[in-house]
């Protein structure tokens, strides 16, 4: 009982620490049942994140049965070289190139909506601002040293720290970041960037867990057959009491 109460304390104690390092969460208001998103999302992750990261645990013919993509449409928007619609969502960036360019492996993508959440990811896509004293010239307010450059700048251009400065009681200041503004237009309005992540995000979270789509069909059907044995059984408890006085 002592080793489970303080497994929760400690549970909870890193739940709240990692809340409070990662600020505000923007919420992503995801949507499964939006095919078309998902589709542009799935294109998105293809032409922006596959690069470097893989979705080792999807197929190329699963995603085109899920989001009603054609195989000629899949070859020709999402399938690049020898890929086969058989072959799962791997990276071509090896191993050794990934060490020396970035200091590690880039971690698989199939699960990370799971793990971080669709808001969470939502907020880390919207805040990249710039910071030269990182060796990729970016940082995150969601991900603090980022190590992860900022793939879709020229979607949302470049934006930069409001700093506040605070005075303490000892004389010295404390700096912490107020928010992120604009300074270099990208090729997409705020509005039309804050969409082209949603569909990155609601395709992500697909990726997590790709049979809930199938569950969301199968549970409207379960509705509709518990409605009609309701009525059923209301009938049959009317046929069974009509002489019950």
């Amino acid at each position: 009982m002592k080793q489970l109460v303080i497994f929760l304390t400690l549970l909870l104690t890193g739940s709240l620490a990692w809340a409070a390092d990662s600020g505000p969460v923007m919420h992503a208001d995801v949507d499964l049942s939006d095919q078309a998103s998902l589709q542009r999302g799935a294109k998105i992750f293809v032409n922006y994140c596959q690069s470097c990261h893989a979705a080792a645990y999807m197929r190329y013919s699963r995603l085109g049965q899920d989001l009603g993509i054609t195989v000629d449409v899949l070859k020709e928007n999402l399938m690049f070289g020898t890929v086969k619609p058989g072959d799962t969502m791997t990276s071509n960036l090896s191993r050794d190139d990934a060490v020396q360019f970035f200091a590690m492996v880039p971690p698989d993508l199939s699960v990370t909506a799971r793990a971080r959440g669709a808001d969470w990811l939502y907020t880390y896509f919207m805040t990249f601002y710039r910071d030269d004293s990182r060796p990729t010239g970016v940082n995150n307010l969601t991900f603090k040293d980022v190590a992860m450059p900022h793939i879709l700048w020229e979607k949302q251009g470049w934006q930069r720290a409001v700093v506040k400065e605070t005075q303490n009681a000892d004389g010295s200041v404390t700096k912490e970041i107020e928010h992120l503004e604009l300074e270099t237009p990208g090729e997409l309005t705020e509005v039309e960037y804050a969409a082209l992540v949603r569909d990155l995000v609601n395709f992500m979270v697909y990726l997590g867990e790709p049979i809930k789509l199938k569950r969301y069909q199968i549970g409207g059907w379960v509705m509709v057959y518990l409605i009609i044995l309701l009525l059923v059984v209301y009938l049959l408890k009317k046929e069974y009491w009509k002489d019950v006085h």
